[in-house]
């Protein structure tokens, strides 16, 4: 082999062979040029002690990566983890934190893997509610004796356990509302939903946080039982009939009652159809003048009043010749 082939005008020869190379390189690196990619809505994953919570967690952030067009293509949001580290973090309304992003392909890079915020961070508490039950229409005549609320499949009375921010327990109560308007003397409705009031107002159920609070159970069964409330009512007094008339050549020409009218009590059922109350007949045989009777009032079931007994006059005179 004649090495002269090799050695003569060698620096010319050694250029082309870095030109050719350089060239190579050139069409290579455009068809897989460096690009940048924006992956939108990468979920953010949470590293904490249980005795903290986040209120309105951020969840989501955007992350611009960069890399080789043919590594980025097939590059997507499952190839990030984006975290907070909050195992060292105390409550606080405003603490700063880091989220830390990085990426699972080590040839994909991150353009920005440290991104401060600001968290609101409070203590996570536990806090045992007993329901109150509402009770906000009762139909007229009706009287409310018991307002439960039933736990599914739990015990009673029934509670409600609150697990959540600390801030949020202060001045919280549980309520549940019986739907209906109250007209029977006993009914059980289920699922209704619990309601948490702070203070006044009721306790926004939207707001996030992580861990999510939680209360339970958000529905129970409320039963209510009532009774009938007395009722009054004004009646009239009526006579009967008397069973025997007055001696031949006399007729009855007045007769009074007093009191004309009383006033009775009872449930609404019984009073709903008593306009007035019949005295019971009294006997006028061979009466030649005015009788006045005592008679007692006959009540009619499930009613009362204050007058046991009724005057009863009856004029008598003789028949006009």
């Amino acid at each position: 082999m004649n090495l002269s082939l090799i050695t003569e005008d060698w620096r010319l020869k050694l250029l082309a062979l870095g030109l050719a190379v350089l060239m190579l390189g050139a069409v290579a690196f455009s068809q897989n040029p460096p690009t940048e990619k924006v992956l939108r809505d990468v979920e953010i994953r949470y590293t904490m002690p249980k005795e903290i919570i986040v209120i309105n967690p951020p969840r989501k952030t955007n992350v611009t990566v960069s890399g080789l067009a043919d590594t980025l293509a097939p590059f997507n949001s499952g190839n990030v983890i984006a975290s907070f580290d909050l195992t060292n973090s105390l409550p606080g309304t405003n603490v700063h934190v880091n989220l830390s992003v990085r990426s699972t392909v080590k040839e994909i890079k991150v353009q920005n893997p440290v991104v401060p915020y600001v968290l609101e961070i409070d203590k996570r508490d536990s806090v045992t509610l007993p329901i109150q039950v509402r009770v906000p229409r009762i139909s007229q005549g009706y009287q409310v004796t018991k307002q439960e609320a039933i736990c599914p499949g739990g015990p009673s009375p029934c509670s409600v356990l609150f697990d959540g921010p600390a801030k949020w327990e202060a001045g919280l109560t549980a309520y549940a509302d019986f739907p209906e308007s109250v007209s029977t003397l006993s009914r059980t409705v289920p699922t209704i939903p619990v309601v948490l009031f702070q203070g006044t107002r009721p306790l926004d159920l939207t707001r996030d946080t992580e861990p999510l609070f939680r209360f339970e159970p958000s529905t129970v069964s409320i039963q209510v039982d009532a009774k009938q409330g007395i009722t009054i009512r004004q009646v009239v007094l009526f006579t009967a009939p008397y069973t025997h008339g007055p001696a031949s050549g006399y007729r009855v020409t007045d007769i009074t009652v007093d009191p004309f009218q009383i006033v009775i009590s009872g449930t609404p059922d019984a009073l709903a159809r008593i306009t007035r109350i019949t005295l019971p007949p009294v006997d006028l045989g061979g009466a030649t003048s005015t009788k006045t009777f005592q008679v007692p009032v006959p009540y009619p079931a499930g009613t009362d009043g204050s007058v046991a007994l009724a005057k009863v006059t009856y004029t008598i005179s003789p028949v006009s010749p």
